[in-house]
């Protein structure tokens, strides 16, 4: 059913807040154009019930107008996200910055300033844990369909679900002998990245590719089929993924995003630099990356075992013993040197136990009785 369409809002700045916005409808999309829209009639509503003899430009004041309109926002009964209230202030900034240089009405730039906007939440990675990770790889290849092919796409190359309805026909390109990568086009950031893959991540584009052939839809140079718009096909497969979890029991909640923060955790466990994982991924910036990797209790472990073993800032690394051996005394000394360095190089490689605190104590015996024993050479 489509919805009623609102009448026109009754205030004398309404048409001096639709031209601003008409004057970013060139460079914007239709979704923003009305985000931008809905802004201005939000507040316009606010100031004309709590402000009625406000009537022009000049007379807007950042107390108590502005602040006024942000302690409504604040005070709803179904209080906004604060991700939704800084997309709030933005919009409204912007559209008195642009009403600013258009009217030339300087104070209207520092109506809304800076420390008015609050910190956007910090999002914690959330990868798919290894039980469901498993369940849904193994749910898509015994489907062997074309949401199933699509998503173990996306699990193995850590693309966007949009970036993935974007791809060509020939997005598979040979780099080397035996090596492949996937052109991924222009995605979120309006960035283009090559992706290296597998043969296993070749099958699954080779499957897309043959879905598509079986498609009665008109060849339009893309992997994936649209009967209609690109939002359309994303939806299509989130409610393939919907429904698959709720086949296997798990959480209905898992979106297509969580297979790209598991796919940059896996990565990272494996060992790839973080550079390189930024590269894959398609981000500009390490804060950005930092958000799709979990550190796990366990990687925590992993690492502060690895360096206790190795403390090369705190123990000085043992001399390597010379490989000529002398006679007499000096000789004695020599092998009591070969044997601590021996005997040091394994208790390194051991984990904290009992048999590591032997290890130390038997070393410190050997520097005394190293100790003792170059006492004799020079008596």
């Amino acid at each position: 059913m489509n919805r009623a369409r609102r009448p026109p809002l009754q205030h004398p700045l309404a048409p001096v807040f639709d031209r601003a916005v008409d004057s970013f409808s060139v460079a914007l999309s239709p979704d923003t154009i009305r985000h931008y829209r809905g802004t201005a009639r939000n507040f316009l509503r606010f100031l004309g019930l709590a402000y009625p003899q406000v009537n022009g430009l000049e007379q807007m004041r950042r107390e108590p107008h502005i602040l006024g309109w942000m302690s409504h926002l604040r005070s709803k009964v179904r209080p906004l996200s604060t991700a939704s209230y800084i997309n709030q202030l933005i919009a409204l900034r912007s559209l008195l910055n642009e009403l600013a240089w258009s009217e030339e009405l300087a104070e209207l730039v520092r109506l809304i300033r800076r420390e008015d906007f609050p910190r956007p939440p910090q999002r914690l990675p959330r990868p798919l844990t290894l039980q469901q990770d498993q369940l849904l790889q193994q749910e898509f290849r015994r489907r062997n369909d074309l949401g199933g092919n699509v998503f173990l796409l996306l699990r193995h190359t850590g693309m966007r679900i949009g970036e993935c309805a974007d791809l060509s026909c020939d997005c598979l390109r040979s780099t080397g002998s035996e090596q492949w990568a996937i052109h991924v086009p222009l995605g979120k950031l309006k960035t283009e990245r090559m992706v290296p893959v597998d043969f296993f991540a070749c099958e699954l584009v080779q499957r897309l590719a043959f879905f598509r052939s079986l498609d009665p839809l008109p060849a339009d140079g893309r992997l994936l089929a649209r009967a209609s718009s690109k939002e359309a096909l994303v939806g299509q497969l989130r409610d393939y993924l919907h429904q698959v979890c709720h086949t296997l029991g798990l959480s209905t909640r898992i979106v297509p995003h969580q297979l790209r923060h598991t796919y940059a955790t896996e990565m990272l466990r494996a060992g790839v630099s973080f550079p390189v994982l930024m590269k894959l991924l398609g981000h500009t910036s390490p804060e950005m990356t930092m958000r799709y990797v979990d550190v796990a209790l366990t990687d925590l472990q992993r690492e502060y075992q690895l360096a206790r073993s190795r403390p090369r800032h705190l123990v000085p690394q043992p001399k390597v013993p010379s490989t000529r051996v002398r006679a007499g005394l000096e000789g004695v000394i020599d092998s009591l040197l070969a044997a601590q360095h021996v005997l040091e190089m394994f208790r390194r490689v051991l984990p904290h136990c009992d048999s590591r605190a032997c290890l130390d104590r038997l070393s410190n015996r050997l520097t005394k009785i190293v100790s003792e024993t170059r006492k004799l050479r020079t008596s």
